[in-house]
């Protein structure tokens, strides 16, 4: 068996008890890494593109280290170093997705009255651009679920940037350790259900009643309605 092929069997192996990344935050400090260079940021992205553009065509399993070290014209030695297994990469894409999400709904932010409204929006529309990328999608997903310890500085990162596309959507700068904690459990839901609905068993429909309902947490931590 490829060297690659029994890396990822092991970080498959490794989710024998899946987790929900996108609202766990480690309590492990991880070393602060160095800034990268112009250009190897330029570099990271161009891996980043091609990983993403892989997945969109064939999933998880279409992503070979080697043909994304190709496509980004990088050697797969140096690719490693960016990115130790295809997990790492696929949770670091899935990161990279919503950052442009992200900017995104900032131009065209929700529209709802209430924060638990916008949230709903926000969360949806995110919902329905993976939607547009079921192979991606279905690939980002399917790393999150594969991720170990080892991948936590990366899952760490999708934890934070889907808290603060959330914090934007209520419009909170500053929120209370019950707000936050209501946002914890709304990531939870979202994962779950983009998971169930990769998996077939929850509809569209469905999926938007189940972040309808779990975005009224906000009113109830609403500290002005404490009143």
């Amino acid at each position: 068996m490829p060297a690659e092929a029994k890396a990822d069997s092991k970080n498959a192996r490794s989710a024998s008890q899946p987790s929900t990344p996108l609202s766990t935050h480690s309590s492990t400090p991880h070393p602060a890494t160095p800034p990268l260079t112009e250009r190897q940021e330029a570099r990271r992205r161009r891996i980043l593109r091609a990983s993403a553009q892989l997945a969109s065509r064939g999933g998880f399993d279409a992503v070979q280290m080697r043909e994304v070290a190709e496509s980004s014209q990088v050697a797969l030695g140096t690719l490693y170093r960016y990115f130790p297994s295809k997990v790492h990469l696929l949770v670091a894409t899935m990161q990279d997705q919503l950052e442009h999400m992200h900017g995104t709904l900032r131009k065209k932010p929700p529209a709802g009255d209430t924060a638990a409204e916008r949230v709903a929006e926000t969360l949806m529309r995110a919902f329905r651009a993976l939607q547009r990328e079921p192979h991606l999608a279905d690939a980002m997903v399917r790393a999150l679920t594969f991720a170990d310890r080892s991948v936590s500085p990366e899952v760490d990162q999708v934890s934070r940037q889907t808290t603060v596309i959330i914090l934007d959507a209520m419009g909170l700068d500053d929120p209370t350790p019950a707000q936050l904690s209501a946002v914890r459990v709304i990531e939870h839901t979202w994962h779950s259900a983009l998971i169930t609905w990769l998996s077939g068993r929850a509809s569209i429909a469905q999926v938007k009643i189940d972040i309808e309902t779990v975005c009224r947490l906000i009113d109830l931590t609403d500290p002005g309605a404490q009143d």
